[in-house]
């Protein structure tokens, strides 16, 4: 009897721990707010710790195959005084105790179980189990039912939540007097009891005027509880966030809201110094609430502009300066180049640019960091210049969610599907400048992070040219085009550097192939490199240790895709034709114009700098011939013919 009665109360033991912690709600479809997405488990007792449990979210997709695709450990928290854990998106009300991505849940057909495991125990990709599970949720949002996943974890309903339509609903669990359980589609209700009892929370929210003020600006933040509270209530905010603190700001921290009242407000002086910092953000939080007082929203970010950024010497590509940027090209880096054409000059460059015991590969997460220098706007430090909208976008509005509006992000001049490139896992991680990839010409994979090749562009705008030839696409409508030239010379330059990579006529199918040839070579032709690509040319190179030669040597693209093709190339500077030395060119040193004379049938003439970027083009001379060029020492090249020569000009 004895035995009997011991193996009974093992057996409710066990089915007591099995019940300790049960999903009570899940709101797996906001409808137009995925940043309120949540799932709220409880515990038979308050004030439990999950310390052992995990919730696995497994993806019923044909393409998931009924298996995991998230996995969050438990452990570290507890269940509040109802005995609730609330997990879930930015924009939860009453925010929730632990702090989800958005958009991370999916619709369905999918489910969601707790076990008693190690993370370890589910990696991604695991199929649907009853190996230690305590609970689990098939759901939908309208879905055919997954019988395969239902049978996975021994489920025998796949509840709906009704997501498609425009009032918000959640799957909410409820127990009747008999202990009768069943589930029931309702309005969502994060960190209550789905059935109203309970003991009552105060949520407090947080509500500041503008998302955005200026170094030197006051602002008040505004507290407000739900209902009045019927003693005082000290609390504690913080504000400090990244690179700001105590030192940008003053204000009282320490706040009160009075017994019989429900609000209370704090001014914020933010300091105006005289460092460029840069933009930051601020972070409101509430630090010390206890429960029955809950934040009703948290962790409130509000822009700091700071007036501090500094300007280039040179222009954005609207504006385009050139001169005052100078290769950082190593001396020598194309002789190899010389006295070859077709196949041989083609085979040279690659063994410069995809050169193995020099050329590195960065990750994808790397790639952020080059373009916050590579990018950034001449006339703002603080911002980045967007590729196709021509126009600065803060450097803080990097893209990092399911948010697009007014975010900007990393554009694929030449598409990622169109060429058959993507991410591996350790593309998501940003290990810097000296953590590298060895790389060569069939590194084909490497193209997804090869920063000649990605650019800042608003995240709307990188959506709608989408894998789109160019010439298909030919850029917001209001535009400059001032990004054409440079988005030619980036697919151009992927063509060379990598094996499988073509740029065609038309607008190809074929992958590997990117289009239109023709436009590309009219959009090199009509916007030359400027200032702006050479510093970013510059600044790729000390991360990837290769160059983009047709910013270097644009007259390159002539003689492999072009006029040109077929001749042999030499450097311009290194041209040694003496049968026009007649020709002489005046004033010298000029300002703003030149005369040559000595010309009969000029059919091209050039202007480069020393290091050799060509800077203007033309195909016919009207005398006086007009300069627009920065002060500096330039090498002007005539050619008639088969002939040609140079000229130093000093521009003053």
């Amino acid at each position: 009897m004895k035995l009997f009665l011991s193996l009974l109360l093992f057996l409710v033991s066990l089915c007591s721990m099995a019940q300790d912690l049960i999903i009570n709600e899940l709101d797996a479809d906001t409808p137009s707010t995925d940043t309120a997405e949540f799932i709220e488990l409880k515990s038979t007792v308050p004030n439990f710790t999950t310390d052992g449990f995990i919730l696995v979210f497994f993806n019923g997709s044909s393409n998931g195959g009924d298996s995991s695709y998230l996995v969050i450990d438990l452990n570290g928290y507890v269940t509040d005084n109802n005995g609730l854990l609330v997990l879930g998106g930015s924009e939860v009300v009453p925010y929730p105790q632990v702090l989800l991505a958005d958009n991370i849940i999916q619709n369905g057909a999918d489910a969601v179980g707790i076990y008693q495991a190690s993370i370890d125990d589910f990696p991604e990709g695991t199929l649907a189990n009853q190996n230690n599970l305590i609970d689990a949720l098939v759901y939908g949002t309208n879905d055919a039912v997954d019988t395969e996943l239902l049978a996975l974890l021994g489920e025998t309903v796949q509840y709906n939540d009704n997501g498609t339509t425009t009032t918000p609903r959640s799957i909410q669990r409820f127990v009747d007097a008999m202990g009768n359980e069943s589930y029931v589609a309702d309005t969502p209700t994060p960190r209550g009891e789905n059935d109203g009892s309970g003991i009552p929370i105060n949520p407090i929210a947080i509500s500041v005027s503008q998302s955005q003020y200026n170094e030197g600006d006051v602002f008040d933040i505004v507290f407000t509880a739900e209902v009045n509270l019927s003693s005082d209530l000290n609390f504690t905010i913080g504000l400090s966030n990244g690179g700001f603190d105590t030192a940008d700001f003053t204000g009282n921290l320490n706040l009160t809201i009075l017994s019989g009242a429900n609000s209370t407000s704090t001014a914020i002086n933010l300091i105006n110094d005289t460092a460029d910092e840069g933009d930051e953000v601020l972070r409101i939080q509430f630090l010390d609430l206890v429960e029955p007082i809950v934040p009703a929203n948290n962790n409130i970010e509000i822009r700091v502009v700071d007036d501090d950024f500094t300007m280039a010497q040179w222009g954005t590509p609207v504006n385009p300066t050139t001169g005052l940027v100078a290769s950082t090209q190593p001396n020598g880096y194309y002789n190899s180049l010389d006295g070859l054409a077709d196949i041989e000059l083609r085979q040279a460059l690659q063994n410069i640019i995809a050169d193995p015991s020099m050329v590195r590969a960065q990750t994808y997460a790397d790639v952020i960091d080059i373009l916050l220098e590579a990018d950034e706007n001449p006339m703002n430090s603080n911002q980045v210049w967007l590729v196709y909208s021509e126009e600065g976008r803060p450097k803080l509005d990097l893209q990092t969610g399911s948010n697009s509006t007014g975010k900007w992000n990393r554009e694929h001049t030449f598409p990622r599907s169109r060429g058959g490139f993507d991410s591996i896992e350790e593309d998501d991680i940003a290990d810097g400048i000296d953590i590298f990839w060895t790389t060569e010409a069939d590194s084909l994979r490497h193209g997804n992070s090869d920063a000649h090749a990605l650019r800042a562009a608003d995240a709307a705008e990188n959506s709608s040219r989408g894998n789109q030839h160019y010439g298909e696409y030919v850029g917001p409508t209001g535009t400059l085009g001032s990004f054409r030239g440079d988005v030619a010379r980036s697919v151009l330059y992927m063509e060379i550097r990598y094996n499988g990579l073509e740029v065609v006529n038309g607008f190809p199918d074929t992958v590997g192939q990117l289009g239109d040839l023709a436009t590309l070579l009219d959009w090199h032709r009509n916007d030359p490199p400027d200032d702006f690509e050479m510093n970013r040319n510059n600044i790729v190179y000390q991360w990837q240790r290769n160059r983009n030669p047709f910013i270097d040597q644009p007259l390159l693209v002539e003689y492999i895709w072009g006029d040109n093709v077929g001749e042999v190339w030499n450097q311009p500077l290194s041209i040694n034709v003496n049968t026009l030395s007649e020709l002489i060119v005046y004033p010298n040193p000029a300002k703003d114009h030149v005369f040559i004379s000595g010309l009969s049938n000029t059919t091209k003439f050039e202007i480069w700098t020393v290091d050799g970027t060509l800077v203007q083009r033309y195909t016919s001379i009207a005398q006086p011939l007009q300069l627009n060029l920065a002060p500096g020492l330039y090498i002007m090249k005539v050619e008639e013919g088969h002939q040609s020569v140079t000229r130093k000009l000093v521009v003053k």
